[in-house]
């Protein structure tokens, strides 16, 4: 999952979280509140619980312990009913899909308890007091999905859950990818997942991405990636001597000077980079549009109009200025978050890319969209800096690999699940979006026009095609129920 407002740019840590707001209504104005007081300042009506889990599944040896916390909504309980599982992904957890939303809609519907949980390492949920490497080193998303079938096996003890109730599991982003791979893994207590956005495919150069954000922003407004790779290219040239480096920092509202060197160059493209990607993530139709006006504008220079665009950006994110300082970022990274400090998620998720997934959205060179500027030699030296000085490119290519081998990548078969992506989403390209092996076991559903994580959006206008997808999982939950 998340979600581009973070230090780090592969940054879901919002990816289950930021969502486009787009309706008035003041129920759901009093939705959005809540859900932010909740991701932001851990307050939520609804009572913390917590579950005693295992610290490592991976060595029976380990006897340790630690306190997962979770929700728990059974007002649509009725004997019989099955158990519906939100999955809480890289940052921390809330209830509020438990309680408003389609999955709570689903839920009122089939009867079921709604239950959500937080991952470990992320929000309230610290195996250990803080972040430090060593204690990481209890953070993957195979303990993560084995913590999902110990919770499974605790609620139904707990709860006294009949030995035939049936768990679906749902998530989005990352958290749709655990709810796959947890029904692949655990398929005796996984009946079924509705995996939402979710990337599966580990890959360290994940190029694809940026040529997404290219074409959705044609999809609105045709040639707008043309003129943008345009004021990229003339910024390139620009900072090229010291003179245009100050231009530069004072046009664009930089932070701090623009150096003369390549991680300052790679961290500034970066974040330019991240601020127009997250309209196309979010499928901000009215965000794209606006940036795209800026960038034709006929009474400004080329990079004027960029330098506007930015502004524009920098202000719908909440940020005063453009981050340009590779030792900002890896010094803020180096932060060590405490148990109970509702820390930011950004170390965590920044060690499991390094650890396990890769997917660093890098520029394509024949793209011409963001120059070459963000490589992979970039997030590497960002591994190298906060998790340690081992974690070279060899080491991640090993362990991009070893998730492949072990989760199955596109060519996992499982049953039961169905896949939901969106045309606008740069995660899609490295999703399932249509079947990868003959006679697969799984569905998708693949919606023109949407973006990350909209099927799963509360907050969204509920446009047609989210309504036909919507009634379509809804079948799909109902046969899933049905068959034992």
């Amino acid at each position: 999952m998340i979600f581009f407002k973070t230090i780090i740019s592969i940054t879901w840590i919002l990816l289950t979280s930021s969502m486009v707001f787009s309706s008035n209504s003041s129920s759901e104005e009093e939705l959005r509140n809540k859900y932010w007081q909740e991701m932001y300042l851990g307050i939520t009506d609804r009572q913390d619980e917590y579950f005693v889990q295992k610290l490592d599944h991976l060595d029976p040896t380990n006897g340790d312990t630690w306190l997962q916390r979770y929700w728990v909504n059974s007002k649509y309980h009725k004997k019989g009913g099955p158990a519906f599982l939100w999955l809480n992904g890289e940052g921390p957890g809330t209830d509020i899909l438990i309680t408003a939303g389609r999955w709570k809609s689903y839920a009122e519907y089939f009867n079921a308890t709604l239950f959500s949980l937080e991952h470990r390492f992320y929000g309230q949920s610290m195996p250990k007091n803080d972040t430090r490497t060593e204690h990481l080193v209890y953070l993957s998303s195979k303990q993560a999905v084995a913590d999902i079938a110990n919770f499974i096996q605790g609620m139904s003890a707990k709860y006294a859950l009949p030995n035939n109730t049936k768990w679906i599991l749902t998530g989005c982003s990352y958290s749709g990818s655990l709810a796959a791979w947890a029904r692949l893994k655990y398929p005796q207590l996984v009946h079924g997942a509705v995996s939402s956005s979710a990337p599966l495919l580990a890959k360290k150069d994940f190029t694809e991405y940026y040529q997404v954000v290219k074409t959705s922003f044609d999809f609105y407004k045709p040639k707008c990636s043309s003129k943008i790779a345009e004021a990229n290219r003339q910024l390139d040239l620009l900072i090229k001597n010291d003179e245009g480096r100050k231009q530069a920092t004072k046009l664009l509202n930089l932070c701090s000077e623009l150096k003369n060197n390549t991680d300052d160059t790679s961290t500034f493209f970066n974040r330019v980079a991240e601020l127009f990607a997250e309209a196309a993530l979010f499928n901000n139709k009215m965000k794209i549009e606006t940036l795209c006006d800026k960038m034709a504008s006929q009474n400004a220079t080329t990079l004027q109009s960029y330098s506007d665009a930015i502004s524009y950006a920098l202000n719908e994110s909440s940020s005063h200025c453009l981050l340009n300082s590779f030792q900002n970022k890896i010094d803020e990274l180096n932060q060590i978050p405490q148990r109970k400090s509702y820390p930011s998620s950004a170390r965590q998720w920044l060690y499991q890319t390094c650890t396990e997934f890769g997917w660093y959205p890098v520029s394509n060179i024949s793209s011409d969209f963001f120059l070459p500027h963000i490589s992979t030699e970039f997030y590497i030296k960002q591994c190298k800096e906060v998790v340690g000085p081992e974690f070279n490119e060899s080491l991640l290519e090993k362990a991009v690999n070893e998730t492949n081998n072990f989760y199955g990548g596109l060519k996992m078969n499982v049953g039961n699940v169905v896949f939901v992506h969106g045309s606008i989403d740069p995660w899609r390209s490295i999703g399932i979006t249509r079947a990868e092996i003959p006679n697969a076991s799984y569905q998708t559903i693949y919606i023109n026009g949407s973006g990350h994580c909209d099927d799963m959006n509360p907050f969204i206008t509920e446009t047609e095609d989210l309504k036909i997808v919507r009634r379509k999982i809804k079948r799909m939950l109902k046969s899933w129920l049905h068959n034992k």
